[in-house]
């Protein structure tokens, strides 16, 4: 968890959510110039995880983990399935969408991980997807 991007404050707000949870918890390994925008942790509705970082040039960059989708749909942005790719140690779908890349693991699930972000290349985002380690874990 050392490597999670942020402030001890930040690091310690994953691991909060990780003891609380059942579910693997994620957080990011960004490079240099990317900072925690917004945060939140939820157990209403389900539990689900969702924060925000701000990048270089006006990239930004939104994590949502557990049950962050209600109802039926599935919550990814619309747009064209590229392959997959690695999301951490687990396997992902890279989709192209509107003005940036989602990466979704287990679609329409609950738990599962969505980390959409914007302002990148498709190299650079399947590089943060991949960089995103197991709180704990």
């Amino acid at each position: 968890m050392a490597g999670c991007t942020g402030t001890q404050d930040n690091r310690d707000f994953y691991a909060a959510v990780a003891a609380a949870v059942d579910w693997p918890v994620y957080c990011p390994v960004l490079p240099a110039g990317w900072f925690v925008g917004t945060g939140q942790w939820r157990q209403a509705e389900g539990e689900r995880l969702e924060i925000s970082y701000r990048g270089p040039r006006g990239a930004g960059l939104l994590l949502q983990e557990g049950s962050f989708c209600p109802g039926e749909g599935d919550c990814v942005p619309a747009g064209d399935e590229v392959g997959s790719t690695a999301f951490g140690d687990r396997e992902g779908t890279l989709v192209a969408t509107d003005g940036g890349w989602a990466v979704v693991v287990d679609r329409g699930q609950q738990p599962s991980w969505l980390l959409t972000v914007s302002g990148v290349g498709q190299g650079a985002a399947r590089q943060i997807s991949a960089d995103v380690i197991e709180v704990g874990g």
